[in-house]
């Protein structure tokens, strides 16, 4: 059971206290959840020294790591943009989202090295040292959290927050909000779990290119996403988190099916210029102002559980299930442009979402847009002439 299908509890479970207790404390519990279970992953004994009960307790703590990303996310992206000044929301808010192409990196990097190892080693104990190797960047992580002060928005609503039920409170009142958060995701996760899920599936089994050459045009996509993910973030405080965002969804839409026909040529070189203009721009252009637009569809006292709930369900239902609609479609249709098509058809519901969002309030969508000021009515003496004011003479 793939882990993602566990985010909406997280979501429920963290939101709520997220929203009732502080962002805060839900952040460092989650990275703690995170960290022990995949720690412990590394620790598991194997099925001939436990039977049944390895792969039981393997489930178990993936479902745990799916929690604890459930209220991860939306924690980490609500503590920067609450944090940020009002004209930077965008751009703080993309620093969180950052730790996607990072961790994509590290991952991979880490595994790279120890399958180096000869065979009977890895399969041993070298898969375990990833793992365990986590634990550090765990203890890195919670003691800097420590050191992070409350969310100022949580603690301005922490009166309000304390009357109402979160999760009740956005089924009740903020349905909208939270369908159009969901439909909003659905294009950019899909695409993502589309690209370093199935493409890497179908380049090997099916393309016959080598594990190391696919893999290497996920990294070097996911290295420009470290670039471009901030850069689309800082671009949403020039010019409107939502317009950022609705470009991206007509990008996409637009781009889609040549960049699976590109992947679907045969050609490892097409295959790279398609992976790397899906992640980095394309990916990059939703994923980096992200966390300025979700963060205005909801008010502070239920703002954790609204994002959190939009993002994971899109996450479960469109993410998870991607690989799968993927496979289907290529056996359906015989042809990778199916995928395309799908991914065309989803990135055009996420624009039209994308267009009735509400926009981030004024310093956060587009602080270089001018406002026009009221006319003001002058009193009637002091009113000056034209050509008065200006030493003319009057014909």
């Amino acid at each position: 059971m793939q882990p993602v299908f566990a985010r909406p509890l997280g979501g429920m479970i963290f939101g709520h206290f997220g929203d009732r207790v502080g962002r805060k404390a839900m952040l460092s519990l989650s990275l703690l959840l995170m960290g022990v279970a995949t720690v412990l992953i590394g620790l598991l004994p194997t099925y001939a020294q436990i039977g049944i009960w390895a792969p039981v307790l393997l489930v178990a703590l993936r479902l745990a790591q799916g929690i604890s990303f459930g209220g991860e996310l939306a924690g980490a992206m609500l503590m920067a943009v609450e944090h940020a000044p009002a004209r930077q929301k965008g751009l703080f808010g993309s620093l969180p989202q950052m730790g996607s192409p990072l961790g994509l990196l590290l991952s991979t990097g880490a595994f790279a090295l120890v399958t180096r190892l000869p065979e009977e080693s890895f399969m041993s104990w070298g898969w375990r040292l990833p793992f365990l190797g986590s634990a550090l960047l765990v203890l890195i992580g919670i003691f800097i959290r420590s050191q992070v002060d409350e969310a100022p928005e949580f603690e301005a609503s922490k009166s309000k927050a304390a009357k109402v039920m979160p999760l009740l409170e956005v089924f009740r009142h903020h349905r909208k909000a939270l369908l159009l958060t969901i439909g909003g995701k659905l294009a950019e996760v899909t695409l993502y779990f589309t690209i370093v899920v199935f493409s890497i599936s179908y380049a090997i089994s099916t393309l016959g290119f080598s594990r190391a050459d696919v893999l290497n045009a996920v990294m070097f996509g996911a290295a420009l996403q470290v670039v471009t993910i901030p850069i689309f973030g800082w671009l949403g405080d020039r010019v409107g988190a939502r317009r950022v965002y609705v470009t991206g969804g007509v990008m996409l839409a637009v781009m889609a099916l040549p960049l699976f026909m590109l992947i679907g040529s045969g050609s490892l070189l097409s295959f790279n210029i398609a992976i790397i203009l899906a992640l980095a721009p394309n990916y990059a252009s939703m994923f980096g102002p992200q966390s300025a637009l979700y963060s205005a569809q909801f008010p502070a006292e239920v703002r954790y559980t609204g994002m959190s709930l939009g993002i994971q369900i899109a996450a479960a239902l469109a993410g998870g299930l991607a690989p799968v609609v993927a496979t289907l479609l290529m056996g359906s249709f015989g042809s990778i442009s199916a995928v395309g098509v799908y991914i065309v058809v989803l990135a055009l519901l996420t624009t039209v979402c994308a267009v009735a969002m509400t926009a981030p309030a004024k310093g956060i969508e587009g602080s270089c847009c001018f406002t026009i000021s009221p006319i003001r009515k002058l009193p009637q003496d002091s009113y000056v002439p034209f050509h008065a004011r200006h030493g003319l003479r009057e014909t």
